[in-house]
């Protein structure tokens, strides 16, 4: 049976490095992204370039409607899904929870723990043996604030993040009798333009010693991690949350 895995914020940094390590593995790979078309269309022709098919589909996943627009143009165009990593996720501006406002706030809780629930819910309806399907895998990308808190940073983010861990946990002891794994990956500094985003594109490189390996991780290092935890190599993992940060 052919693997079809859908990547959320599957366009840049780390969804797209997954997206070309899954496609190397056999899989066809439906790219979800909300704004950068570009960006979705240049990671498809690499994973293309790996022999399989590729779709991109414009979904803001906070967004129940866009998100069974994604899972259904998925089926269409690629095939039953087996697999979601569950990568789309904001952070907002870097700086002090006091100084963050509201809206910042509840847009970083509606992208990171409402629309990784959402993408988590379709698949699962779609996987899920006691429905019809054939089982699969899903992988959530949480984030080492999770368990650090991330003070002065942005402590609204870690906050969403550890909800992911939990929905991680919960859902896979939910979900195990149903043919579907569940599991998670915190990944640590990563050299993505994220860090642009909330304001500071040096982050990774600055105070190099707070991760013990010294460095940051590329997003193909944490590609890694999540290829196996979608792989029949880790067919007995389930509930498992995976740290991949270089010791911190």
């Amino acid at each position: 049976m052919d693997q079809v895995t859908v990547v959320t914020g599957g366009s840049r940094g780390i969804g797209a490095a997954v997206a070309i390590r899954l496609a190397r593995a056999g899989h066809h790979i439906a790219i979800g992204y909300e704004r950068a078309a570009d960006a979705a269309q240049a990671t498809a022709m690499k994973v293309r370039a790996e022999g399989v098919r590729c779709v991109t589909v414009r979904a803001d996943t906070s967004d129940a409607g866009q998100v069974d627009d994604l899972f259904d143009t998925t089926r269409q165009k690629l095939g039953v899904v087996t697999g979601l990593v569950n990568n789309a996720g904001i952070t907002g501006l870097l700086g002090r929870f006091t100084d963050t406002s509201p809206e910042a706030m509840r847009r970083v809780i509606d992208v990171n723990v409402t629309g990784a629930l959402l993408c988590a819910r379709r698949a699962a309806r779609d996987m899920s043996t006691r429905r019809g399907g054939t089982g699969g895998a899903i992988v959530n990308v949480s984030s080492a604030s999770s368990t650090t808190g991330s003070p002065g940073e942005y402590v609204h983010y870690a906050a969403s993040k550890a909800a992911v861990d939990a929905m991680t946990v919960g859902l896979s002891k939910e979900l195990a009798v149903e043919g579907i794994r569940v599991n998670c990956v915190q990944p640590g500094m990563t050299v993505t333009d994220i860090h642009a985003t909330m304001g500071d594109p040096e982050r990774p490189w600055r105070n190099p010693d707070r991760v013990p390996m010294g460095r940051p991780g590329e997003p193909e290092e944490i590609a890694g991690a999540i290829a196996w935890l979608m792989s029949a190599d880790a067919s007995y993992a389930t509930g498992a949350v995976l740290r991949v940060a270089g010791g911190l």
